[in-house]
């Protein structure tokens, strides 16, 4: 590994792949490339194994064999992709598979890239930092614009505290009743907490982007249109403590 690669994992926490492959050879190489290449690797044997792993350590990246006994790679990336909190993470495949019609059904299905084996392991490392760079890149972006106007947020978040002052000292109104979804309940609680979309995604344990999502339908339900509105809104009513 070199001084460099050293540098950078002793500065930062090391990228968490999870490996899915029910070859032991396969397994075993792949996990000492990347290793050598200071990434944290956990492997699984298929991919049953491997959801309950993802869900268990919410990996950075998954990289996944295609054929597996009880459920194949794409049942695996099926799975990640409709969970709330890892459906933005990267999968890889990795399979014996190197037809065009096989990596088109890859990628429709909604994998990150593709590495028919046999593979080199240089360019299996390349890959992977490349699709980790991706995401990266992507993650720093949603939280560039999430705290676009710190500014305004901030005196938004004031305003908000001021408001929940205000109706712990004023008389009870009775609690109208709405549609929301759980996650949708629990967003409205953290907005009304003052809390900015990166806190609350951190705190619910998903993805900026997510929050947004909610936030956006909090808005569509109650006829509001800003947080401070959103919040005053569900004072006003007893939609939050």
């Amino acid at each position: 590994m070199s001084d460099s690669t050293s540098q950078v994992n002793e500065a930062t926490q090391p990228t968490r792949l999870l490996l899915v492959d029910d070859e032991p050879g396969i397994r075993a190489a792949v996990q000492a490339y990347l290793q050598d290449e200071g990434f944290e690797v956990t492997t699984a044997v298929d991919g049953e194994d491997g959801w309950h792993k993802a869900q268990q350590m919410l990996p950075d990246l998954v990289i996944s064999d295609v054929m597996m006994p009880r459920c194949d790679g794409y049942a695996l990336l099926d799975r990640l992709r409709k969970d709330e909190r890892m459906g933005g993470i990267p999968v890889i495949f990795l399979t014996a598979k190197g037809m065009t019609v096989d990596r088109t059904q890859g990628y429709q299905a909604g994998v990150d890239d593709y590495i028919p084996k046999p593979f080199d392991p240089d360019e299996l490392v390349a890959r992977v930092r490349n699709v980790v760079r991706r995401q990266d890149r992507l993650l720093a972006e949603a939280a560039r614009f999430a705290d676009a106007d710190v500014g305004q947020m901030a005196r938004q978040i004031t305003e908000i505290r001021s408001l929940l002052a205000q109706v712990e000292s004023s008389p009870g109104k009775e609690a109208i009743s709405h549609n929301f979804t759980p996650r949708e309940a629990s967003v409205l609680q953290l907005v009304a907490e003052g809390l900015m979309n990166k806190e609350i995604a951190r705190r619910l344990e998903t993805s900026i982007r997510n929050v947004e999502k909610y936030v956006s339908r909090l808005f569509a339900k109650t006829g509001t249109s800003s947080r401070t509105e959103l919040v005053r809104y569900a004072l006003e009513n007893h939609l939050v403590t």
